[in-house]
């Protein structure tokens, strides 16, 4: 069974997938990126790295494994375990090993194995369907105006319009009304101005006075409130947003569950944060030593519980 492509399924979904008794292969999520020296630019990634000494078996690409071969979990365990065997023997012998659509694994000088990923897959996705492209040089060009090359228009003189009066000669009268009306807009264009700045100067005065009769009453003022009303305390509900929790290190598998609860209880009387899980489809009841929000807090736990008490102790990835 050739277990690279439930791998590469798993690595969609999950940040850590573990083959037992060979590695794990780590996500990272990388953001998009800008090759400014050839104008290319990447979308967002998951960066693929391997780790050789994480090697226990958290039941996943097991339990992957037997769902989506419609097999037992055993079945899939031994399935797995051929698999890393024909791996090990490849590295061995050619000190190369090719996995599909994961990357490539040689071994050093100094026995170490040293993972290359594969740069043509990505495993995030929310990218799905972009891909890498290059984008043409901007040219931006600088106008500049040159003055030189301008030409200067020339405005063009107008000649002055001269007026010359309809009717010359007339009526004597005719000059003596023109002076009085000359006379009473001389009068109204001087007399009016001077009337409006009275008014104004009078307003002013009596603004002024006003103002400052107001503003002594608002320092004279003193302001009670003879009723005044009653203080009102207000209670704001707080939601708490429940953490999820969706790592859990196993204790084990019970088919009858007061046996369950004898392990629940001994496990909490030992100070362990346990759990009963209700009954599988296989009408087993599992325990938990504990739940925790990270991969990284629940190897942590796993790593302690399997040097003091349960070395099978194994890591349930799902939300409960």
């Amino acid at each position: 069974m050739k277990i690279e492509t439930y791998i590469a399924q798993l690595l969609y979904r999950y940040q850590c997938v573990t083959v037992p008794g060979f590695g794990a292969f780590l996500t990272e999520i990388q953001s998009a990126q800008l090759n400014e020296g050839s104008n290319s630019f990447f979308p967002p990634k998951k960066l693929i790295s391997f780790n050789p000494h994480i090697k226990n078996n958290d039941g996943l690409l097991a339990n992957h494994i037997a769902l989506t071969e419609k097999t037992s979990y055993k079945f899939a365990v031994s399935a797995v375990h051929f698999e890393v065997l024909t791996w090990k023997k490849e590295l061995e012998d050619n000190g190369f090993l090719s996995i599909k659509n994961v990357g490539q694994i040689r071994m050093n000088a100094e026995k170490n194995l040293v993972f290359t990923p594969n740069d043509q897959k990505n495993y995030l996705a929310t990218s799905f369907g972009l891909s890498p492209f290059v984008s043409p040089m901007v040219k931006r060009e600088s106008f500049e105006k040159q003055l030189e090359s301008l030409e200067l228009e020339t405005v063009e003189e107008k000649e002055p319009v001269t007026l010359y009066s309809a009717y010359k000669g007339s009526n004597s009268y005719l000059k003596y009304a023109a002076i009085f009306v000359l006379t009473l807009g001389v009068t109204g264009s001087i007399g009016y101005p001077m009337y409006q700045n009275q008014i104004a100067s009078q307003t002013v005065l009596v603004e002024t006075a006003v103002q400052k009769q107001v503003q002594n009453k608002i320092q004279e003022a003193t302001f009670f409130i003879k009723n005044p009303l009653p203080a009102v305390t207000v209670t704001l509900a707080v939601k708490e947003e429940k953490l999820t929790m969706p790592y859990h290190i196993m204790a084990g598998a019970f088919r009858s569950e007061k046996n369950a609860q004898k392990a629940y209880n001994r496990l909490k009387k030992a100070g362990f944060d346990a759990r009963i899980i209700p009954a599988n489809r296989h009408g087993l009841f599992p325990v938990l030593y504990g739940s925790y929000a990270t991969m990284r807090e629940a190897e942590k736990a796993q790593r302690e519980i399997q040097n003091t008490i349960n070395p099978e102790a194994w890591i349930l990835i799902e939300t409960l």
